[in-house]
């Protein structure tokens, strides 16, 4: 069966690079709607080992975009449910569950990755992480806002500092700016406007978006998501958009 299964990928892109795909080890931070259906792609597609981060459960807010959520795994670890989905179709890929919430002291992992894709929606651990792959150069790519949008149409690879009109994105370049940090830094951007949601929906909670969370429907990250893996396999394989490896080359030759 484990053959069969890549059958179809095979014939895409070769038996050497479907090979090679299960010698790679991707981090996922964040599985949530972007990052649940990157690990989906990715191992559905021959990725060797998933190292899955995130610290939170399950809530019955996430069955209406998280590819693992379901009325089953309510109230169990993300990673954890989506190591038993991965484990239900593909149970030759290692997957790795890490959960805990990034931060300077657990960063390392990173330095197991062939290839980091960021889908956290915290800016201080995103541009944590940011850093860390630049100083090490690791490969990457990282989600921006998705919530409060419709379009999955609109979802496309652009350089951080060619955004504009999301407060995410607005946010990382200062800090990336204030850190000085060097190197390209390619992002999932949405096109569209987003919506403005002002209302309340836990009066209680602790932050703003704890208050007043981001609307979001499964389009838009899910499609983030899918192009987050599609751009980890082509950087694998050797496609022609593969600015960071020859970013990195470079700078080895300096």
């Amino acid at each position: 069966m484990g053959k069969e299964r890549l059958e179809r990928v095979e014939l895409l892109i070769g038996e050497e690079n479907v090979n090679l795909l299960q010698t790679k080890t991707v981090l996922i931070a964040g599985i949530g709607g972007v990052g649940s259906y990157a690990a989906e792609a990715l191992a559905r597609t021959g990725i060797g080992k998933l190292i899955l981060l995130d610290k939170d459960v399950v809530s019955p807010s996430n069955l209406n975009r998280q590819i693992m959520a379901t009325r089953d795994t309510i109230n169990i670890s993300k990673c954890q449910a989506m190591k038993e989905r991965i484990r239900s179709y593909n149970p030759d890929c290692e997957v790795i569950c890490k959960e805990v919430f990034l931060d300077e002291s657990n960063l390392d992992i990173v330095l197991e990755a062939d290839f980091v894709i960021d889908a956290i929606d915290t800016v201080t651990s995103k541009i944590d992480l940011i850093e860390k792959c630049l100083s090490n150069h690791i490969p990457f790519i990282s989600s921006l806002g998705m919530g409060n949008r419709l379009d999955p149409s609109c979802v496309e690879i652009r350089d951080l500092f060619k955004t504009e009109g999301d407060p995410l994105a607005k946010s990382v370049r200062s800090l990336v700016r204030k850190r000085n940090l060097k190197g390209k830094i390619l992002v999932l951007f949405s096109k569209e406007k987003p919506i403005v949601q002002n209302k309340e929906v836990n009066p209680e909670g602790k932050t703003r978006k704890d208050r007043i969370p981001p609307a979001s429907v499964i389009f838009v990250p899910a499609e983030a998501g899918l192009l987050a893996a599609s751009y980890a396999v082509r950087y694998f394989i050797g496609g022609k958009e593969n600015e960071q490896k020859e970013n990195k080359s470079s700078k080895n030759q300096e």
